[in-house]
């Protein structure tokens, strides 16, 4: 379901959203001092390209630097990127077969205003000590359980 999903992703927004992505990260990486940014960018293009059966977990060992990046990146970069998921996931929403493409797209959003300090890693592969803080699932997520519940072995505590 996964596949399908980011098949359908990809095609009907996915692609776009994962350009202007990667379009940012070059142009951040033009100046060393922004270089970082950049590569948050490439993260998030990659993880905009196929979101589905991925989450973003908040890394336990992000200090001061996160915060101060997260907010340049809110000023310069953040607002205008959540204009483009906020759109294109109005656009998705006009059809059926849209709307889980525009949750999916709704849900990107808190990563692409706050990027620094979180992780994307598969669903299921969370790693120790770390925080799920949301997760792209398909129907087939949803309805099967985590991949913990599937596997039979107990879920990782929750983080406080």
């Amino acid at each position: 379901m996964r596949l399908i999903l980011n098949i359908i992703w990809l095609v009907f927004g996915g692609l776009w959203l994962a350009l202007g992505y990667f379009a940012l990260g070059v142009l951040a990486c033009i100046f060393i001092v922004t270089i970082p940014f950049g590569v948050a960018s490439f993260r998030l293009a990659n993880y905009a390209l196929w979101p589905f059966g991925r989450t973003v977990v908040a890394r336990p060992d992000a200090g001061a630097g996160s915060v101060v990046g997260n907010i340049i990146w809110l000023l310069i970069a953040g607002i205008p990127i959540v204009v483009g998921h906020v759109s294109t996931a109005a656009a998705q929403a006009v059809t059926i077969i849209g709307i889980p493409l525009a949750i999916a797209n709704i849900k990107l959003i808190p990563i692409s205003l706050f990027p620094f300090g979180k992780e994307i890693v598969p669903v299921g592969a969370v790693p120790p000590g770390y925080t799920a803080v949301h997760t792209v699932l398909s129907e087939g997520d949803r309805l099967g359980g985590s991949a913990h519940q599937r596997a039979g072995s107990p879920p990782p505590r929750p983080g406080y």
